[in-house]
């Protein structure tokens, strides 16, 4: 190959070139990122613990299938409802896991309106 690796006369190899570099700190989160949004965030923990309290209502009238369903977004409503409440935040994983338990729950959620307001709060924290 004609010219391969040259650079011509008066230009700079192509890169990334990192000359003295002073006055330089690196934090790091062990390896998290979470969504921080005070007011969103708080919505959502105040949503949450709105659709647990009416899902507790709901546990007596639930049939077998529903009722698995509804423990197993409880579940998850309990898990956020701690990260929220630990770190002041949710972690993108953490809120993809809720969105998904709404959704599989929505044929038991779908005329609750705190779950509409958790799954608004999620979307709002995912970015869509």
């Amino acid at each position: 190959m004609r010219g391969a690796g040259r650079v011509p006369q008066g230009a700079s190899p192509a890169g990334v070139n990192i000359g003295t570099v002073h006055g330089v700190a690196v934090v790091g989160d062990h390896n998290t990122v979470t969504c921080r949004n005070p007011s969103r965030t708080r919505e959502l923990r105040l949503s949450v613990r709105q659709l647990r309290a009416e899902l507790a209502e709901r546990q007596g009238v639930a049939g077998e299938g529903g009722l698995d369903v509804i423990r197993g977004l409880d579940r998850e409503l309990a898990d956020a409802e701690d990260e929220l409440t630990s770190s002041g935040a949710a972690s993108p994983a953490r809120l993809a896991r809720l969105r998904q338990a709404l959704a599989d729950a929505g044929a038991v959620t779908a005329t609750m309106a705190s779950a509409v307001a958790v799954g608004q709060a999620v979307g709002a924290l995912l970015g869509g």
